[in-house]
């Protein structure tokens, strides 16, 4: 499965984004992460299959909503009221199955990978 995530760019804080990541087929639970020059890579926000199930990082709670559309193969990112430490390069991830709620958040549960997409936040 090859994942292309696009929509990043340059946003001033409080500004909104969306990204949006397209898979070559159609796959299991979604997600995004996101990694910080000089930091690990950290989850963001993912959903399951069917998109009823979604998940976020408390950092991002109530400013980013994660959606899916299986008929494309595509899961975007919603980001609203951005602040400049959601700088990062973001990453799209898929499994080919679902993942249990208990590991959603581990990158490890994630068998594929995009390249990434810069967002950074300033003014």
């Amino acid at each position: 499965v090859q994942l292309q995530a696009c929509g990043g760019g340059l946003v001033e804080p409080g500004g909104s984004l969306r990204l949006s990541c397209a898979a070559s087929r159609r796959t299991g639970s979604m997600g995004w992460f996101r990694q910080a020059p000089g930091k690990e890579r950290e989850f963001v926000a993912a959903i399951g299959w069917s998109g009823g199930n979604t998940y976020y990082a408390d950092s991002v709670k109530g400013r980013v909503t994660i959606s899916r559309d299986n008929a494309k193969n595509t899961v975007d990112l919603q980001m609203n009221s951005l602040k400049p430490e959601d700088t990062a390069v973001y990453f799209c991830a898929a499994n080919p199955n679902s993942v249990i709620a208990s590991a959603i958040s581990n990158l490890n549960s994630y068998a594929y990978w995009g390249h990434g997409t810069q967002v950074t936040v300033s003014s």
